[in-house]
């Protein structure tokens, strides 16, 4: 296959594995502290992907070189996972989801102040067409909270790390000086763990552990061995194959998937209006990338 081509491949797969920390997320951020849940995911996701990168490429020494961009990606990419998860105590995963095809839009903009990305007509089209898909999941489809401007607070606190994340995203390639992905990945969750441990320190100290729900403990493993490690190489993997905007145009899949994992975590179907929004975005996916 060509380098784009699996970094299409890797991005649907990205989506599918992020969709599944809005469903599972949605169950476990009331009962702890984002910043301890997330201190804990990327200490397991260091481990997973250190032991990746001493079974196949190691740890060069050009890849320790300006350590200082690994703080900068672990600064937005950290203020977007604790931000996701404070979110997630009152917004609904499928809003929340919604909230997440706005990302592309930001992205596209970053990525021509930072890399000087162009945005073609069509994909300006498409982008317009999943924020208003995207803004009738989140208003509920209801044309009156639309009107008003209701905003949920749970999305509210969402977008924001959502700007974080479409910052992160064109960085990766800028910031890349030729490392393979999966190290790459290694040095930005190391970096994103010891800042989650300075800063949730507390919380840390505060959680007791023994007392959590297994639903916890499911979001935990699950978002730091498919929702850290194996999607931040896969996003890495994709950035340096695709434009920045393509990268994201695949986060437009994002709410058909949480509908179907809440579906199989038995929380049934959205209203068919809300349904519609959805079907914007996967429209809007399908504009992004066409040749």
């Amino acid at each position: 296959m060509r380098p784009a081509q699996l970094g299409h491949l890797a991005m649907l797969l990205f989506s599918m594995l992020v969709a599944g920390s809005f469903a599972l997320g949605a169950m476990a951020a009331n009962a702890i502290s984002p910043l301890a849940l997330n201190a804990v995911r990327f200490w397991i996701a260091v481990i997973v992907i250190g032991a990746a990168v001493l079974a196949t490429t190691g740890v060069r020494r050009d890849a320790v070189a300006a350590p200082w961009r690994y703080v900068v990606l672990a600064g937005f990419l950290t203020t977007y996972f604790v931000l996701m998860f404070e979110g997630l105590k009152t917004a609904p995963p499928v809003s929340a989801a919604a909230v997440f095809t706005l990302t592309p839009i930001f992205s596209a903009g970053f990525g021509w102040l930072l890399l000087r990305q162009v945005l073609t007509s069509r994909m300006a089209l498409a982008l317009l067409i999943g924020a208003l898909g995207a803004l009738w999941v989140i208003f509920r489809a209801d044309l009156a909270a639309i009107l008003r401007f209701e905003v949920g607070q749970g999305e509210l606190i969402y977008f924001w790390g959502c700007v974080a994340h479409a910052v992160y995203t064109p960085l990766v390639r800028k910031l890349n000086r030729g490392e393979p992905a999966v190290v790459f990945t290694f040095g930005v969750l190391l970096v994103g763990a010891v800042m989650l441990t300075v800063v949730g320190w507390r919380d840390l100290r505060a959680t007791e552990w023994a007392a959590l729900p297994s639903t916890v403990w499911i979001t935990i493993f699950y978002t730091a061995v498919f929702a850290s490690a194996t999607t931040f190489t896969l996003l890495q993997f994709a950035t340096l194959r695709l434009p920045s905007s393509k990268v994201m145009a695949y986060t437009y899949l994002t709410p058909s998937w949480v509908i179907i994992w809440g579906v199989a975590l038995g929380d049934g179907w959205p209203p068919v209006l809300v349904l519609a929004g959805v079907g914007l975005t996967v429209v809007a996916l399908g504009l992004l990338l066409k040749e």
